[in-house]
């Protein structure tokens, strides 16, 4: 009985002693993450939101560090940077990167199309999430959606835009190809800035208008001291998703459950960041009406024509590539499929009701 109990004790010390080696093991997992955000610009709370998350969650097997935008290097190279594994992700709107690929464009924002709960729905149930990781996979990253926000402000300026014929010779600050294309055809002319450039481009009329995120982020980045007039909806983005870029090799060096972890954690970020969003916004338009801002409506006949040539431009893009038409495929069906109950719930629905959306038929000729 000794020789067995000895035998028993010390191979219950080697398992403790081979945890301990394994805990030390994943202890060593350091992370060193970034963002395209910097201090100044209130979107940066979503990322860092989601590293204290994990930071909480996931113990000892993981440590983040986060660095806010800018300070390791310019928001533009956090891209390359966690492709090559310079680090190990960056928190991003995939509209950046566009230039890679025009199917980056419609996993950050649509023009006239998903609102925030569409999004949530379309990532979460009816296949986007996968569609992510296809896009990102080809670039070596996982990609985490982790946040999203409602439709975005509109456009601000020091002259009023009341309807869509004002938006002719006008040059406008506005992210997204699509979006350009767009207004293109209304008339305006898009100008590319950085976020942290649109105060001074408003306050020295390098630009007529611009537009930038929500309100509560819009009023904390300054607008109400440089612009008194605002355009409204935000069609040009009616909704907007923002996540984390990881290097598959980071990744892979993770074990499943703290891959799973960090999976749970930008899904409560997600769901977070929405309700966090809303009332920001509420609270920054109430700052904005107060400060006097003269908000302009646009026309149900605008938005309707904004609409229409927004389905021409989806259908454009979509026979130019096909990962942006696979996409937009996913994002049409999944408004048409859900519309069997939703547009019965109406108005108690959760969601926009689109009469008008892009031709299925000929997106799907495009494939």
């Amino acid at each position: 009985m000794h020789k067995i109990a000895h035998f028993s004790l010390t191979g219950l010390a080697a398992g403790i002693a081979f945890a301990a080696v394994s805990s030390t093991a994943q202890a060593q997992e350091q992370w060193t993450m970034t963002t395209t955000w910097p201090d100044n610009l209130d979107l940066i709370q979503i990322d860092r939101h989601w590293v204290e998350l994990v930071n909480h969650l996931v113990g000892d097997e993981l440590t983040i560090e986060f660095r806010a935008g800018g300070t390791l290097m310019p928001g533009t190279e956090v891209f390359d940077a966690t492709q090559t594994g310079s680090i190990e992700a960056a928190g991003d709107w995939p509209g950046y990167w566009a230039g890679y690929s025009p199917a980056f464009s419609p996993l950050a924002t649509t023009t006239s199309l998903f609102n925030g709960v569409d999004y949530l729905n379309w990532i979460m149930q009816w296949g986007g999430w996968e569609l992510y990781q296809e896009v990102y996979g080809q670039y070596n990253m996982v990609y985490l959606p982790y946040g999203i926000t409602n439709n975005e402000s509109g456009f601000r300026g020091n002259t009023p835009i009341e309807s869509i014929a004002d938006l002719e010779g006008k040059r406008l600050r506005l992210s997204g190809r699509d979006q350009g294309r767009v207004l293109e055809q209304l008339g305006g002319s898009q100008v590319t800035l950085a976020g942290g450039e649109i105060y001074q481009a408003i306050e020295r009329g390098v630009v007529d208008a611009a537009e930038f995120s929500t309100p509560g982020v819009d009023y904390k980045a300054g607008f109400s001291e440089v612009a008194d007039y605002w355009s409204v909806p935000g069609w040009h983005q009616s909704a907007s998703v923002f996540g984390v870029m990881i290097n598959q090799d980071a990744w892979d060096a993770l074990s499943e459950e703290t891959q799973e972890t960090l999976k749970i954690a930008a899904e409560a970020t997600m769901a977070w960041s929405l309700a966090w969003s809303e009332r920001q916004s509420t609270e920054g338009t109430v700052k904005f009406k107060e400060d006097g801002t003269e908000i302009h409506q646009l026309s149900e006949d605008d938005l309707a024509e904004i609409q229409d040539i927004t389905n021409e431009v989806i259908v454009q893009g979509a026979c130019e590539d096909p990962m942006h038409a696979k996409i937009y495929h996913s994002m049409i069906s999944y408004l048409q499929h859900y519309a069997h109950w939703r547009d019965i719930s109406v108005p108690y629905n959760m969601s926009r009701v689109i009469d008008d959306l892009p031709p299925l038929e000929e997106i799907e000729a495009c494939m």
